[in-house]
């Protein structure tokens, strides 16, 4: 499975080891291209998931704002929900295809 956003191919990993949660996938941090991802200063805490971190993404045409998002420290019950440890596993906009 890849994320790719203007023909730049973000993340790359095996269907198994992405984990999707409310309808987003999410990719193991060793998969993303790190080199394409920016932190940005975006807050966000979700209710059941934590404080998330928010990145810029940069491509060949351009950079787009809060384009992805993680959550390194998720709390224990959110872990439990999800049924897999999400650390730090990196998800990204609806512009970003992924398949």
């Amino acid at each position: 499975m890849q994320a790719v956003l203007d023909g730049t191919v973000l993340a790359d990993a095996s269907d198994a080891d992405v984990v999707t949660i409310e309808g987003n996938w999410y990719f193991p941090p060793d998969t993303v291209t790190s080199q394409a991802l920016s932190m940005s200063d975006t807050p966000y805490t979700c209710p059941w998931k934590g404080e998330a971190q928010y990145f810029n993404v940069q491509t060949g045409e351009g950079s787009h704002q809060d384009a992805a998002w993680s959550y390194p420290e998720p709390p224990a019950s959110a872990i439990g929900r999800v049924g897999r440890d999400f650390s730090g596993y990196v998800a990204f906009d609806p512009k970003v295809t992924v398949g």
